[in-house]
């Protein structure tokens, strides 16, 4: 009989092997190897390590393993320079594979790792279907892509020939890492893997099929990830899982479809498995001898009692080292346990996780489960006690999962992972303190073992399988609990990561596994096709940080976002055939968004609120750590969700009024806090198209440009062409309700001919409408374009709340009776300007600024309670040169917004001097601002340094912000593209302060040093 191995892994991660012609056990030569679980084969032995990569060893022998190379060199012919690797554009590459649709140059061929080392050379194949060939190895045809063949005919007009290389795997009897597919993504969280499906290959070499279990209950195929061949042996080409104290098989494995159709649920006795090795207890390893067909459950367990150690000192392991029984074993035990300290064990997959283990040691009595294994002759009772009638068929089979200290004090569980050739059992580690220790000089304490690659039968003469006392008959089970597992699937558009990037038909399925304690995990799967090879995208549902909805070609697309994808600007695209599956899709991971981070009501009154440019609401639930000055939330982890609704701006503040304006001026109130009222909610926005002319001596101004010049029809830019035609609404969502029409010149154009006028357009109008419902309840009946409510702190009390707001016609409103009982308020104040207005803001201790449309800046002053219109406006002068556009004020601070995005902050403010004294730069890059009521500074930015393709609007934050520096430090961007404003004028949630220490020796300057400014002079009364 050959010689095989048993492989297994103690607590730390450590591996071993033992022969069945050896007697002690060897540990591998990589000291710093952890791996988690091993699942053997003839010949060879795959793991799992603590940093999620497949491992391989393969047993050395005298037989080689080698990989061929192979590429295709392509030429075809013409009259000039006869055959040469000039093709044709519509040919396949010069270098490509034997389809010829993938570029193969030799420069190209890297080693996947360090295990394999290049035989020779690259050389030519000089054979054609096993034959010599005279032709250099040229096969000629017709055309690409045709029949091949040796001989060259008069109408050949393409040859190729094959060039071959070796690589041979060089790692053989060491643990090697296995590479990724694709190395930029991180590898797939198995927590068990087996391998089988020897016979399933129909070629002459056999290949191996490796399974392995994600971390969320998902079943993979991971065969692709290594292609090494395999010596050939007999063993089941079936799959076997275990679900629910359930056996399932795996029906429909082919050669061509190796990862099979379905699954069935079959009896345990069908199965064809023979071996069943376990993890005991006493955290020994044990054998089922006596597994049958008739008997699934044998008739009992025999140690494994091999050697540890050098040759002056041996230590027995595997199972119990005296003849007592399991009963007295705890007893004598508890007995020692008033005696004895408790040596320290980690119950952990990984040495990392066992460092905090000691937190709970409480004791539990351990169960063990049991696998059966592939054996074809049955095995001889001498070495066999038999088992109790309780321990017999009625044994319940369980999960394979090793659980922390943490899990230890909820719950007990068990597992076991079944696959062909191969079985392993671990436990959850309870009464450890009568364990063996944990030094290698006192030998490992066991947490996984894998007997696939291990023969055993009748006639084996196995000295570590070979009794010395009363052996082991009886070993308790425990059921495992229970988890149920929710599947949506369906099909959605995918817009492809990588050039050349277009929609791409994809199965879309969400899994939601409930736990026994109610928690529950969710992952969203994208299953895609790449040249002919199946494969998938997933995002784990607590990781997502927003769902936003997109414009991408008129489809009804929204975006996943997660915090890696945020940082690469690069978020997942879907699209749907029709808006009733897109906002089923938004929903449904929209609920399992919420409820995994416990999200389950309304907004607060301190959220964040944004719009994006195409009217949709999202909000934010802060955190105290959003405004930390240490430890701050970064803005790529914020999870944004939706509310239901259309608006282009919304203002809140943090006793619970939320205001905001659609694209046709209304103004609506939320009402979704105090009412789960839906009202019906209509908007109407203008689509602009502009008409480019240039002017040449021959026929006047004419549709005819220059190169240079923009589309004679397009946007406001005129960087992206927009015919009347192909102009369509903003999503949608919205219909057409006009044709288009002529509007007046715009602004940079003037309405008048002059000598030097050589181009002149105008622009078309035409309206869209949404109607849909939400939270939102109408204010009638004035228009606004502008509004702003006063920031509090969060323990403030009042009872009428300032609601300031511009209509459309630039004039200057105050609304009356707003409070948090009366949102909506109860009329509309008129406050009288010399100007029209298109900025608005009021602060703390109602502060109001206000920007003219000439860019001019206005403070009111006297506005108070008793006087909530003020009594006069105060001229503000601009920066040099700067026409502003749009401000925000907070508690001490005011930031305004130019016409260039540059962010500037007035400086100077007192409560003696409340209208300050110069403007400061800050930074440019900025298309809204928003100031809270703790001086937060947040803005839409205009776009994303290093990202220049990115859509305009993204969301960020100004780290740095306190009362000695109200400027701020530094930006974080998070989550953007297609973003249109944004108010934090409701987060008051303060960060808890530490206690300052007392410091000794002079007291420090509490003004910092003052950078150059830039004076615009006193403010004068208008």
């Amino acid at each position: 009989m050959p010689i095989t191995l048993l492989w297994a892994v103690d607590i730390y991660g450590r591996v071993y092997s033992l022969s069945t012609a050896g007697q002690r056990w060897e540990r591998a030569d990589d000291t710093l190897l952890e791996l988690k679980r091993v699942t053997a084969g003839k010949e060879r032995c795959w793991g799992i390590g603590c940093d999620h990569y497949v491992y391989l060893n393969i047993i050395p022998s005298e037989t080689s393993i080698r990989y061929r190379e192979e590429t295709y060199e392509n030429q075809r012919w013409n009259p000039v320079d006869g055959f040469t690797d000039t093709l044709l554009p519509t040919d396949r590459w010069p270098w490509s594979d034997v389809t010829g649709l993938n570029p193969q140059p030799l420069h190209s061929f890297q080693l996947p790792s360090r295990s394999w080392e290049w035989e020779g050379d690259w050389y030519v194949d000089q054979s054609y279907g096993g034959e010599p060939s005279q032709t250099g190895g040229w096969e000629y045809a017709v055309d690409f892509p045709a029949n091949f063949s040796p001989d060259k005919k008069w109408n050949s007009c393409v040859r190729r020939r094959r060039w071959i290389r070796y690589r041979r795997y060089i790692a053989q009897g060491t643990w090697a890492k296995i590479p990724l597919d694709n190395p930029r993504k991180p590898p797939l969280p198995l927590c068990d893997i087996s391998c089988g499906g020897w016979e399933m290959s129909d070629q002459s070499g056999r290949y191996p099929y490796l399974w392995g279990v994600s971390q969320q209950g998902q079943v993979s195929l991971l065969n692709q990830h290594c292609s090494l061949p395999v010596f050939d042996h007999k063993g089941a080409s079936n799959l076997v899982a275990i679900c629910h104290r359930q056996v399932w098989f795996r029906e429909g494995i082919h050669p061509r479809v190796p990862e099979g159709t379905s699954w069935e649920e079959v009896e345990f006795s069908s199965l064809s498995s023979r071996q069943v090795w376990a993890v005991g207890e006493d955290r020994g390893l044990y054998f089922r001898m006596g597994v049958t067909p008739s008997e699934p459950s044998g008739s009992g367990w025999i140690p494994v009692s091999a050697q540890w150690g050098t040759a002056s000192s041996i230590v027995p392991l595997g199972g119990a080292d005296t003849p007592t029984s399991p009963l007295e074993r705890e007893d004598a035990s508890l007995a020692s346990q008033q005696d004895a300290p408790k040596p320290f064990i980690p119950a952990s997959d990984s040495f990392i996780n066992s460092l905090v283990s000691d937190r709970d040691k409480t004791s539990t009595q351990p169960p063990i489960t049991e696998v059966p294994q592939e054996e074809d002759e049955k095995l001889s009772p001498a070495l066999i006690l038999p088992t109790p009638d309780a321990a017999g068929h009625d044994v319940p089979w369980m999960n394979v999962d090793l659980e922390g200290a943490e899990a230890l004090r909820s719950a007990q569980a068990a597992g076991l992972s079944l696959a062909s050739g191969s079985a392993a059992a671990t436990y959850t580690l309870g009464s450890l303190e009568t364990s063996h220790g944990i030094g290698e000089e006192e030998g490992p304490v066991w947490a996984w073992i894998s007997g696939g690659g291990c023969d055993v039968d009748a006639n084996s003469q196995i000295s570590w399988l070979s009794p010395t006392g009363p052996l082991t008959s009886s070993l308790s089970l425990t059921p495992v609990q229970s988890t149920s597992v929710w599947v949506r699937k369906g099909t959605l558009r995918w817009w492809r990561d990588w050039k050349p990037q277009r929609w791409v038909d994809v199965g879309v399925a969400l899994e939601q596994s409930t736990k026994s304690d109610g928690r529950k995990d969710s992952i969203f799967f994208v299953y895609y096709t790449q040249y002919d090879e199946k494969k998938y995208l997933h995002v784990f549902i607590n990781e997502v940080t927003g769902l936003v909805p997109v414009l991408r070609d008129c489809n009804y697309a929204f975006a996943v976002y997660t915090a890696q994808r945020t940082k690469q600007r690069w978020p997942l695209v879907l699209a749907a055939q029709n808006e009733m599956d897109m906002n089923d899709w938004l929903s449904l991971l929209s609920d399992c968004c919420c409820e995994s981070r416990g999200i389950t009501r309304s907004p607060s009154r301190q959220a964040l609120w944004s719009t994006t440019s195409k009217g949709d609401i999202m909000v934010h639930e802060p955190s105290f750590s959003l405004e930390a000055p240490a430890n701050t939330m970064t803005c790529d982890l914020m999870f944004w969700r939706q509310v239901p609704g259309h608006l282009r701006c919304v203002e809140s503040n943090s006793l619970g009024l939320v205001w905001g304006i659609g694209w046709d001026g209304t103004a609506w109130v939320y009402s979704g806090r105090d009412a789960a009222q839906m009202h019906q909610q209509t908007d109407v926005r203008s689509v602009h198209v502009y008409e480019n002319q240039r002017w040449n001596p021959m026929t006047g101004y004419t549709d005819k440009g220059l190169p240079t010049d923009r589309p004679m029809w397009s946007d406001e830019s005129g960087l992206k062409e927009c015919t009347k035609g192909n102009t369509h609404p903003p999503s949608p969502q919205w219909s057409w309700v006009d044709e288009c029409n002529l509007c007046l010149f715009c602004r940079t154009f003037h309405g008048h001919k002059t000598m030097k006028d050589f181009v002149r357009r105008r622009r078309w109008t035409r309206k869209c409408k949404i109607t849909l419902r939400g939270p939102w309840q109408q204010v009638p009946p004035i228009p606004l374009s502008d509004i702003s409510l006063m920031p509090c702190l969060a323990q403030s009390r009042m009872e009428h709340i300032p609601v300031w707001a511009l209509n459309d016609k630039g004039d200057v409103l105050c609304r009356l009776g707003v409070s948090p009982e009366n949102p909506a308020g109860s009329s509309w104040l008129h406050v009288g300007t010399d100007q029209p207005f298109k900025s608005i803001s009021i602060g703390g201790a109602n502060q109001v600024w206000a920007i003219a449309k000439d860019g001019e800046v206005f403070y009111r002053g006297s506005v108070s309670p008793q006087n909530p219109a003020g009594e006069c406006w105060y001229h503000i002068p601009s920066p040099s040169r700067q026409t502003l556009r749009q401000l925000s004020v907070g508690r001490t601070s005011v930031f305004a917004v130019d016409e260039n995005s540059n962010l500037w902050y007035r400086q100077g403010l007192t409560p003696s001097y409340p209208q300050g004294s110069t403007w400061e730069l800050i930074s440019n890059n900025v298309t809204k601002v928003s100031v809270g009521p703790l001086d937060q500074v947040w803005i839409i930015a205009d776009g994303v340094p290093g990202f220049p393709a990115e859509t305009p609007g993204a969301v960020c934050h100004r780290l740095g912000v306190g009362p000695m520096q109200p400027k701020g430090q530094s930006w974080d961007y998070g989550i953007g593209g297609g973003w249109e404003h944004i108010s934090v004028r409701g987060n008051a949630a303060e960060a808890p302060r530490a206690p300052h220490p007392s410091t000794a020796g002079p007291p420090r300057s509490p003004v910092p040093p003052r950078p150059p400014t830039q004076v615009n002079g006193n403010a004068v009364v208008v």
